[in-house]
Order: C-alpha cells, then sequence, then structure tokens
C-alpha cells in the first residue's frame, strides 16, 4: 500500500474517531439522533456515536436568564407605566424542549410580556406599585404553566422597576411630602402634650408629698403630747404619789400663778390626804406672812 494512501487512510480514521467521541458535560443533557429520529438520552461523560448516521445534541440545564425589556403598559386607571422584569427558568425535559419549539427563548419572552400586560392591566397604579410581589407570583404562575408542554419550568419572576409618567411621579412626591409633615407636626404636638401632662404630674406629686409631709409632723406633734399628757396622768392616777409629793407640785403651781397675779385657783377633787397637804400648805404660807411682817 503507498505511504500516501496509508497517511490519508490515517487522517480520516483520526477525523472519524474526533466525531464519533463525544463528552458530555456535568450540567449537560444529550440527545442521540439516528437518521434524523431521536433515539435515546445520554447522561454526562464520554459517549461514541456513528457520524454520519448518528448525531448529538446537548441541552444545556443550568438555571438560566431572560431580560425582559422595558415596555409600556396600561393599568386599569388608564396610567401607562413603564414595566422592567427578569424570568429565571429551567429546563427540565430536554426532549420537549428540541422536538416541542424551535426556539424556547424567544418563546419564553414573547409569553413574558404578553402576560405581564394582562398582569398589570388588571391592577389600579396604586396596586402596581404595593403588590409587587404579588404581580411575581401571579406572573410565574402564569409563564410555567404555559411553558410546561415545552419542557422549561419557571422557577420565578421579578418585576425590576414600574414607573409611572412624570406627572403621576410629582404628585406622589408631593404627597408623600405632606404626609410626612403632617406625621411631624402630629409626633410634636403628642411630645407638647406628654411634657404637659408629665409637668402636670410632677406638681401633684410634690404637692401630694408636702401635704403628708405637713400631716406627718402634725401626727408626730399630736404623738408627743398625747405621750405627755399619758406619762402625767399614768403618775397622778396610777403611780399613786405620796401626799408631800403632791404638795411638792402644788407649791410649784402656786409659785407660778403668784407670779401670774392669778386671783383664783382650782385644784382638783382628791381623796382627804391631798386636802391635808393643802392645810398643811397654808399654815406654812402664814408663817412666812408673819416674819414678813
Amino acid at each position: 500500500m503507498p505511504p500516501g494512501l496509508i497517511f490519508v487512510l490515517v487522517v480520516l480514521a483520526f477525523i472519524y474517531v474526533s466525531r464519533a467521541v463525544r463528552i458530555v458535560q456535568q450540567y449537560e443533557k444529550g440527545l442521540v439522533e439516528t437518521l434524523g429520529q431521536y433515539t435515546r438520552s445520554v447522561g454526562p461523560g464520554l459517549i461514541i456515536i456513528f457520524p454520519p448516521f448518528q448525531r448529538l445534541r446537548k441541552v444545556d440545564l443550568r438555571e438560566q436568564v431572560i431580560d425582559v425589556p422595558p415596555q409600556d403598559v396600561i393599568t386599569k386607571d388608564n396610567v401607562m407605566v413603564t414595566v422592567d422584569a427578569v424570568i429565571y427558568f429551567q429546563i427540565t425535559d430536554p426532549v420537549k424542549v428540541v422536538y416541542n419549539i424551535s426556539s424556547f427563548a424567544l418563546a419564553s419572552l414573547k409569553l413574558a410580556q404578553t402576560n405581564l400586560r394582562n398582569v398589570i392591566g388588571d391592577m389600579e397604579l396604586d396596586q402596581t406599585l404595593t403588590s409587587r410581589e404579588k404581580i411575581n407570583v401571579q406572573l410565574r404562575q402564569v409563564l410555567d404553566e404555559a411553558t410546561d408542554k415545552w419542557g422549561i419550568r419557571v422557577t420565578r419572576v421579578e418585576i425590576q422597576k414600574i414607573d409611572p409618567p412624570r406627572d403621576i411621579t410629582d404628585a406622589m412626591s408631593k404627597q408623600m411630602k405632606a404626609e410626612r409633615e403632617k406625621r411631624a407636626a402630629i409626633l410634636e404636638a403628642e411630645g407638647l402634650r406628654q411634657a404637659a401632662i408629665l409637668k402636670a404630674e410632677g406638681e401633684k406629686e410634690a404637692k401630694i408629698l408636702e401635704a403628708e409631709g405637713k400631716s406627718q409632723a402634725i401626727k408626730r406633734v399630736a404623738d408627743a403630747e398625747k405621750y405627755q399628757i399619758e406619762i402625767v396622768y399614768d403618775a397622778i392616777h396610777k403611780g399613786k404619789p405620796t401626799n408631800d409629793l403632791i404638795a411638792v407640785k402644788y407649791l410649784e403651781a402656786l409659785e407660778k400663778v403668784a407670779n401670774g397675779n392669778a386671783t383664783k385657783v382650782f385644784l382638783p377633787l382628791e381623796s382627804s390626804g391631798i386636802l391635808g397637804s393643802i392645810a398643811g400648805i397654808k399654815e406654812l404660807f402664814d408663817k412666812e406672812d408673819k416674819k414678813s411682817k
């Protein structure tokens, strides 16, 4: 066999083997077609096919994203807003993706745009601005049901922004500013009210404490006087003092009366012993008067 022919055969064999031996990545799924007809699916690893009778299609199973371009949508109350969204999807059935639709990415994009208009068209402006999560969930459910026959699962939908017209934005800004000023005025008034209440309560507590202090002082003075009276009473009525002690007390009392130039003296009516002591006291006074004369 001529060397040139051998070289040609080697080159052809190398090309055939390079086309027959294929590698499927971990995140891919392989579809083997024989004479244009799907025959089997293969997983990741080294795959051998027999070209030109067979060929291998690779399908990426990783989660992918579609950026929905900003578009104008009219709300239920006839306000035009600009909506921008992104769609996250994942291929669940490679066979359906390849053989049931020609371009699933373009089809998903158009489907998202159409359903986005439908969902927001059923809501008023205030709802679209405050119910973004509700729009995401509703749009995801609609897209997931529609793309299920294509072997695609929509994992989530995110509304990036919803921009109302400029005049609506300015009006909303003025409304928000008025609301903030209103809340600030209410908070300031409430603060003044609380301060006045606390001040009044403080003055009230101070007056109550002052009155209680005076009451305690009067009570203590009264208790002290009561205690003194009880001591004197006990000394006279319970202690049974002697006649001499009583006489001495009366002398002291008479001395104070004499200094005060009193004309009358009131004595308690006690036993006859006390009267005898008084008589003795009188004799002493008489003797003193004679000596002085």
